[in-house]
């Protein structure tokens, strides 16, 4: 039985050691978020959370090491960052591509 209590202690002692760096009710996101971490050598875990009894929401932890925290953080940011900047250009080229239809109709 001593050898149970000790890999139970080494099983939370793993779960402590790791860190959320997000949380999403989107599990493609959270996917996406677990492929960008491991193509960038971080080892990631993906776990579904249940908190709605406690008043939470139902979503899925992003979890990494927390050796790995704020270098996955960097990560998921520029690549938001990079998401969002492709979004306002990709706006910007459908407003272009109306107002030159509008010229064309004129001549």
């Amino acid at each position: 039985m001593a050898k149970h209590r000790k890999r139970t202690r080494k099983s939370q002692a793993k779960l402590q050691e790791l860190a959320t760096v997000a949380f999403t009710e989107d599990a493609e996101l959270a996917r996406d978020y677990e492929t960008l971490l491991k193509s960038n050598d971080i080892p990631v875990i993906i776990k579904e959370q249940d908190q709605s009894e406690q008043g939470g929401v139902k979503g899925i932890a992003v979890m990494v090491p927390e050796d790995f925290l704020d270098e996955a953080h960097v990560i998921i940011e520029s690549q938001d960052a990079y998401d969002d900047f492709y979004d306002f250009a990709l706006e910007g080229e459908d407003e272009d591509d109306l107002d030159s239809d509008l010229f064309e109709d004129e001549l």
